[in-house]
């Protein structure tokens, strides 16, 4: 099987539908050297940056570093867990307004959505950072400050994120930047935990407006671009029984045991292809949970499953060997008990984000890699799961780039975002962004 078509294959079976799938050539993950800018890139984005317009919109993105850090905080302490971002997603509506665009909404899947027009309108590129974080909704997210650093819940993955897109709109409007292509800001949902891409995949939905080329904001530092996407099998697997007294039903199917088995044979199994030569491929079992007491049997046992690998054939041989270590733990706890009814198993999907990559060739790419060294940095290509996976996917030129300054201890109570060069990533932007929605000069 082409590896086009395995990425096809990925794609519907993460839900996107045989249409939407079909609707643009499917690109695998690239296999040429990414690290190949060409000079006309290179040559368009210095006569871009070169201009006075633009050299202003760089000064003022010096400027808005203290203003920036004060949206952040904001933004960070509106908790804003997947499918709870309504209060942040309400906060972004009036941001947006506030710097100028009036063609703003909040979409059926909650996603915010401004569009900024162009002269032309005949394109589209979307610029999206997500605005949901991994924390649940009890969480302390009060930002602590010292010196250049912000210490908070979700400060980093996403917030500055959100931040920088808000720099970009700002300057644009500030200094008049007009493009061609129309331009889509979107504060997206449901990028993290078991949000599985929804607001992306809402707009990238069978009969949704055409995007041409989609830019996320999420990657770390400024010099980090992502262009392959790691694809993601995830499920909730739920062993139930009768359940009893610990001493009094003795011998009757036990979902913990049922659950450790099946750890124990999926581990054993998945091992190896973890280890084998080639694309890295990963498996982590991310929750457990069940019972009610010391001295009860269980009459539920569940766990959540993630894995992971850019390399659809790994994928699937790591759910392959998922599966039937599902089942043969069942058969083995069952044929174990002595007495009572037989357990049962609930396998879920709960995630599946398809891999894909994006062409190197592609004016997206190679516009991302100039953008980055105009800037004086040299770009670091990556492979990880983002909001671009759906699009690459359906191979519509998508990229995320990164947020700036240096985040530590993403999803950990302890994350941290430390405010160092900050501006370089949005001026990065900038240039990536005006350069792929075409630039227009009065």
């Amino acid at each position: 099987m082409t590896f086009n078509k395995l990425i096809l294959s990925a794609c519907i079976v993460a839900g996107l539908g045989v249409s939407a799938c079909a609707h643009n050539t499917v690109i695998a993950a690239p296999k040429a050297d990414m690290n190949t800018v060409s000079a006309d890139a290179t040559a368009r984005m210095a006569a871009l940056k070169a201009r006075p317009e633009i050299e202003q919109a760089f000064t003022s993105i010096v400027n808005m570093r203290e203003h920036n850090n004060e949206r952040l905080i904001a933004m960070t302490e509106i908790a804003a867990p997947p499918f709870e971002e309504q209060t942040r997603a309400a906060d972004l509506v009036e941001r947006f307004k506030a710097l100028g665009l009036d063609d703003v909404s909040i979409d059926e899947s909650g996603n915010v959505v401004a569009r900024r027009a162009g002269t032309v309108g005949d394109r589209t590129v979307a610029v999206a950072a997500h605005i949901d974080t991994v924390f649940p909704a009890d969480m302390d997210v009060t930002v602590r400050r010292e010196g250049d650093i912000f210490y908070a819940p979700g400060v980093g993955d996403n917030t500055r994120g959100v931040v920088a897109m808000l720099a970009l709109v700002e300057v644009m409007e500030a200094h008049n930047i007009k493009t061609d292509a129309d331009i889509l800001f979107v504060g997206d949902v449901g990028e993290e935990g078991l949000g599985d891409l929804r607001g992306v995949r809402h707009l990238f939905r069978d009969g949704a407006p055409k995007i041409d080329s989609f830019i996320a904001i999420d990657a770390g530092d400024a010099s980090r671009l992502v262009t392959t996407a790691v694809g993601s099998n995830r499920y909730r697997v739920t062993f139930s029984g009768p359940g009893g007294h610990s001493y009094g039903s003795f011998g009757r199917g036990h979902p913990h045991q049922a659950l450790a088995e099946a750890i124990t044979r999926f581990t054993k199994a998945a091992t190896p292809i973890t280890k084998g030569d080639g694309p890295k491929a990963t498996f982590s079992v991310g929750r457990i949970g069940g019972g009610t007491s010391i001295n009860s049997i269980p009459f539920t046992s569940w766990m959540e499953v993630d894995m992971r690998s850019l390399n659809p054939e790994k994928l699937a041989e790591l759910d392959a060997v998922f599966q039937t270590a599902m089942s043969d733990a069942l058969e083995i706890e069952n044929d174990r008990r002595r007495s009572n009814d037989a357990l049962t198993i609930d396998v879920k999907s709960v995630g599946k984000r398809p891999a894909g990559g994006s062409d190197p060739n592609a004016s997206l790419i190679q516009n991302a890699g100039a953008a980055v060294m105009a800037i004086g940095l040299e770009p670091k290509y990556a492979a990880s799961s983002t909001d671009s996976n759906i699009p690459m996917s359906l191979g519509i030129p998508a990229i995320t780039i990164g947020r700036g300054g240096i985040a530590r201890n993403a999803h950990a109570p302890n994350e941290s975002w430390e405010d160092k060069d900050s501006h370089l990533a949005i001026q990065s932007a900038l240039l990536l962004l005006v350069a792929e929605a075409g630039p227009v000069w009065d």
